[in-house]
Parts: structure tokens; C-alpha cells; sequence
């Protein structure tokens, strides 16, 4: 009798790590037909190219100008990541420490940027930023970035600041320590690595908004993602492997954050922090 069980197991484990199996297959054959076509002299047909050359990259630098669209990328992921901290995490701390009337309603605001589609809230949004002088700027791209990754600070932070020992900060006033000084020498290196991990994520998250950005940017402000999408339909006639090229540094540039952001924190960890209760 405890044979069927056992068997109808092991079917549905082989069932989950092929279907597991299947979806990585495909994901590394898809991102390894854009690497190797982005070296590739000439690849229509055949298992392999019929050459190798590295032509591509610098005609795509060329051709895209990575070069100013890489700087712009960099400017407003900075800027974002800056301001987000800035306002995130003081909010954070309001919201974590402090009881009101409408913090029920407030986190839902709060949740709702992360929980409905950009495209939904965009639209009106970068009619607003038109409106007003800002869309096609880089102050437009910031601004409309920041809309959903001040949000994301503060639920990433909340589980941190809950963690402290509200202790310790009625003893820095006890000694007479007012709120910046509070903030800056005694919260600041606890929450220090709460803080590089939201921010982190916020840098890979920031790169990789498609929606908002394209919504807003114009010419002289797009950021990466958006100069590739325009590289794939704008019109005219260009080598695929130019724009495989392009998404290829795209691909390296988010990689390499991501990889240093999960060096600080793991999504489990966030999760796990979150479910801890509170101490005060």
C-alpha cells in the first residue's frame, strides 16, 4: 500500500525536473543563439557560423553610440538609486516606528506601484510630465522611475528597521542625541547593510525598467533598454548581429549588478526578515 504513493512521487518529482529541465534548456539555447550570432561573420542555416569576429560590438557602439547612451543609463540609475534611498528609507522608518491614522491606507498606496503594471499608471503619468515640461528630460525618466522604486525601498527596509531594538535609540537620546545625530551614528551602520541591499536592487531594477523609461525618455535620455528596443524596430535596414550585439551588453551590464546585489542579500533573506516579528 505504500508503494502507489511512493511511485506517484517519484512521477511527479521526474515530471517537475523535466518541466524544470525544459524551461533551462530553453533559456540558455535562446541567450546562446544571441551570444554566438553576435560573433558570428555569417550564421543563416547551419549549426555554427561559418566565422567569428568581434566587428560586431564595435559597429553596434558605433551605429547605437553606447557610449552616450551607457553614460545617460548610468546618470538617471544613479540619480534614481540616490533619491530613492533619500526618501525610502526615512519613510521606511515612519512606517515601521510610528502608529497613525491611514498607515494601512499609506502602505497600500505603497504596494499598489509594485502591484499594478507600469504600462496602466505610466500612460497617464508621462501625459502629466509632457504637461508639465518635463517628459523627454532626464528629470521626466527619474521622476517617473522613482514612482515605483521609493515604494520598493520602503517595504525592503521596513523589515530591517522592525529588527532594532527600539532600545538602543532611546538610549542615544537619553545621551542627548537628537534625530539626525540618531539617524547617522546609530542607525545608519545598523541598517547599512539593509540599506546596499534595497539599493542594490533598485540599481538592477532601475536598468531594466523598460516601460516607464520608454514612456518618458526622449532622445538625449534613453537608458539602455530603451535605446535596444528602438535598435530592434526603428526602421531601415541593419545586421542582427549588431543588434544581438547590443542586447548582449545589455544582458552583461544588468548581470554584473545583479550579481554584486545578490552578493549582499538573497531574495530568501529579504523574506525570511520579513516574516520575523517585530521587536517592539
Amino acid at each position: 500500500m505504500n508503494s502507489n504513493p511512493s511511485v506517484s512521487t517519484r512521477l511527479w518529482a521526474a515530471a517537475l525536473w523535466l518541466l524544470v529541465g525544459f524551461f533551462v534548456l530553453n533559456l540558455f539555447g535562446l541567450i546562446g543563439s544571441v551570444v554566438t550570432n553576435s560573433f558570428a561573420t555569417r550564421w543563416i542555416g547551419t549549426w555554427l557560423p561559418a566565422g567569428w569576429t568581434t566587428r560586431w560590438y564595435f559597429s553596434a557602439w558605433e551605429e547605437f553610440q553606447l557610449g552616450d547612451v551607457l553614460t545617460v543609463t548610468f546618470q538617471v540609475v544613479f540619480a534614481v538609486v540616490l533619491l530613492a534611498g533619500l526618501l525610502g528609507v526615512p519613510a521606511a522608518y515612519a512606517m515601521a516606528r510610528r502608529d497613525f491614522p491611514g498607515k494601512r491606507l499609506l502602505m497600500l498606496l505603497f504596494l499598489l506601484p509594485l502591484l499594478v503594471p507600469p504600462i496602466t499608471y505610466g500612460i497617464p503619468m508621462a501625459t502629466v510630465l509632457y504637461q508639465s515640461g518635463l517628459g523627454g528630460t532626464m528629470a521626466g525618466v527619474v521622476l517617473a522611475n522613482l514612482v515605483p522604486t521609493v515604494p520598493f525601498v520602503v517595504l525592503v527596509m521596513i523589515p530591517f528597521i522592525e529588527q532594532v531594538d527600539p532600545r538602543i535609540e532611546a538610549a542615544a537620546r537619553v545621551f542627548g542625541a537628537n534625530t539626525f545625530q540618531l539617524f547617522l551614528h546609530v542607525l545608519t551602520p545598523i541598517l547599512l547593510p539593509g540599506v546596499l541591499a534595497a539599493l542594490l536592487l533598485v540599481l538592477v531594477r532601475t536598468i531594466a525598467m523598460f516601460e516607464l523609461t520608454f514612456l518618458t525618455a526622449g532622445p538625449g535620455s534613453q537608458t539602455l533598454v530603451v535605446a535596444l528596443y528602438y535598435s530592434v524596430f526603428a526602421a531601415g535596414v541593419r545586421a542582427t548581429q549588431s543588434v544581438d550585439a547590443m542586447a548582449v551588453i545589455y544582458m552583461i551590464t544588468t548581470l554584473v549588478w545583479l550579481l554584486i546585489a545578490l552578493r549582499f542579500v538573497s531574495p530568501t533573506q529579504i523574506v525570511a526578515r520579513a516574516k520575523q516579528p517585530s521587536q517592539h
